[in-house]
Formats: structure tokens, sequence, C-alpha cells
């Protein structure tokens, strides 16, 4: 009988959230962008990826799901609060941050499948 918890399943879980991130890190790149922050940590929450594409700076939420509505559903506004408010935070830090245009991304990564990526998603 399986158990609904538990440190493995946790562990399992973060090595799944870590190559979902670093698919979505390759897949940006793949369409130039730069990463600039990975797992980006501050007092307000944490931001996936930070990827940048000349003066673009997009604030990615990377979510490993079955299908696209299952990712997006499950970025809602408690966590669109939080990557705001980190993203806010890490523009204020960068030397260039007045002159920068800033949006909110998500990168849906579905098994057996190429990561999708929403740009302007929130």
């Amino acid at each position: 009988m399986r158990t609904g918890g538990g440190p493995e399943r946790k562990r399992r879980l973060e090595r799944k959230g870590r190559r979902a991130e670093l698919l979505a890190a390759l897949a940006l790149m793949l369409k130039g962008y730069r990463i600039a922050a990975m797992r980006y940590r501050t007092p307000s929450g944490e931001i996936d990826l930070v990827a940048r594409k000349g003066d673009l700076v997009a604030f990615v939420e990377v979510k490993a799901r079955r299908d696209l509505a299952a990712g997006v559903d499950s970025v809602g506004y408690p966590a669109q609060r939080r990557i705001a408010a980190a993203a806010e935070l890490f523009i204020s830090r960068q030397p260039d941050g007045s002159t920068l245009s800033w949006r909110h991304d998500i990168v849906v990564v579905r098994p057996w499948r190429w990561p999708l990526h929403l740009p302007d998603a929130f």
C-alpha cells in the first residue's frame, strides 16, 4: 500500500522540479534568452528562473504538470503576488533597472514534450 507523504516523496518531487527547471532554462536559452538566475531567493519568495533577452527580463515560474491547463492553473494569485514582489526586488538591485522592461512568464514542462513557454502569463 502506498502512503501519501514522507521524505522520499519530497525528494522525488524536488528532483522532478529541478529537472523541469533545467529543461525550461535550456528551452529559453535556445530562444535567445540568457539565464540571469535560477531559484532566485528573496525575503518575499523565490523565482524559478530569471531570463534576460536584451533589455527584457522575464521572471519565469516553471511547472511540471501533465497538461497545459494544470500548469497554468497551479500558478494562483498568492504565487503571482510572491513572484511579483521578488521581481521588484530583483529589478531594484540591477544597475540598469530603470531601463529594463519586465514581465512574468510561465513555462509548463509536460512529460515527453518540449517545454511550453507562455510569455506575459500574468
